[in-house]
């Protein structure tokens, strides 16, 4: 084991694990983006590989999300080698719980990022950035004006309603109306008034404690099924909304929740999709129509924009334009000493 020496003489002994990390937020979500000392991969797409880790790696997930290196809402974006022939990166994300097919949030972020650090060369007014998630190819417009990136603007995969206004028996908060669509994950989209709370005014632990029974009802009552492909066939989490759906120029505001009762601290981009393919489903928006998303604790703003029809499988859907600002935090290198019985990660409630 390397030694690696200190101010005052003595020494502190490293781990076999060294990773280093580029710390970003998007709209106050963070985005730990691992850069370096995360094994090869097996699998040749992007889910594939995303796969592979969960089965064979996931110690390293725990090591960077959970504490004491990160906390419950910690989210991460490992890089790998993209399959698609036009993506400038690859990616997949990863939470508490376990890992993410697609993130809005981690992908404007990331499009900065990939400019910062060199994997693509800007050119003013705007840089595409394409990024292969293991929901497919995502591309992005990144604002670079003077020398500075700026905004991101990214359009999502097919976004499309798998279950509309199924009731729900939620233990503790009974029958509640549940929408189910995909933007790049499936969530589970429910009222705020339903569930007797208010995405704005209630306690976030009282928001998380609704969402993860909804979440749990969910998954013992609805089969998911992805037209293409079975491995995005699950739930990634919980959109609780104000109910706002109709098409308005004033912010409607949600939070989503996913993984072990993680509140996303952004309006969620993938979340935000979701809702926008339900809203057009039910006419509540029409293409080339913005809404504003909002998230009810921190106020953190993303635009969502619905640009056009698109299908998978035999399910109609949409395209949509999601923009957001990701800034940078610093930048950091992860160990574990050997007798470290904390270091391995953990969560306590």
């Amino acid at each position: 084991m390397a030694l690696v020496p200190r101010s005052n003489g003595s020494t502190v002994q490293s781990s076999e694990f060294r990773l280093q990390t580029v710390e970003m937020h998007t709209g106050g979500e963070p985005v730990r983006i691992i850069v370096s000392g995360y094994p090869i991969l097996e699998g040749k797409t992007v889910l594939e590989k995303m796969t592979f880790a969960k089965k064979n790696e996931d110690h390293l997930r725990k090591m960077l999300i959970l504490e004491p290196r990160g906390h419950r809402c910690m989210y991460g974006a490992v890089l790998v080698t993209p399959r698609h022939p036009l993506a400038h990166l690859g990616v997949f994300f990863m939470h508490n719980n376990g890992y993410g097919t697609m993130c809005g949030h981690g992908v404007i972020s990331l499009c900065r990022f990939a400019i910062e650090y060199g994997y693509v060369t800007p050119i003013e007014p705007e840089t595409e950035v394409n990024i292969e998630c293991p929901c497919g190819l995502v591309r992005a417009l990144v604002e670079y004006t003077g020398g500075k990136t700026g905004d991101v603007r990214f359009e999502s995969v097919t976004a499309f309603v798998s279950h509309q206004d199924v009731e729900v028996e939620v233990p503790d908060y009974g029958k509640v109306s549940v929408d189910v669509s995909y933007g790049g994950s499936f969530f589970a989209i429910v009222r705020d008034s339903d569930l007797g709370i208010n995405v704005s005014t209630s306690p976030v632990n009282v928001i998380s404690k609704a969402a993860s029974a909804v979440f749990d009802a969910v998954r013992g009552t609805i089969t998911i099924r992805h037209p293409s492909n079975d491995d995005l066939s699950f739930i990634c989490g919980v959109v609780i909304t104000d109910g706002n759906d109709e098409w308005s120029e004033q912010p409607t505001l949600n939070i989503s929740v996913f993984g072990d009762e993680k509140v996303d601290r952004s309006p969620c981009g993938s979340g935000l999709t979701s809702r926008l393919a339900v809203q057009y489903h039910k006419r509540q928006i029409s293409i080339g129509q913005k809404r504003v998303f909002q998230n009810g604790k921190t106020g953190s703003q993303f635009t969502g924009t619905v640009l056009r029809e698109s299908t998978v499988g035999k399910h109609k859907g949409i395209i949509v334009e999601v923009k957001g600002r990701g800034h940078f935090c610093g930048e950091a290198t992860f160990i574990r000493e050997a007798d470290d019985v904390f270091g391995e990660g953990f969560l306590i409630k």
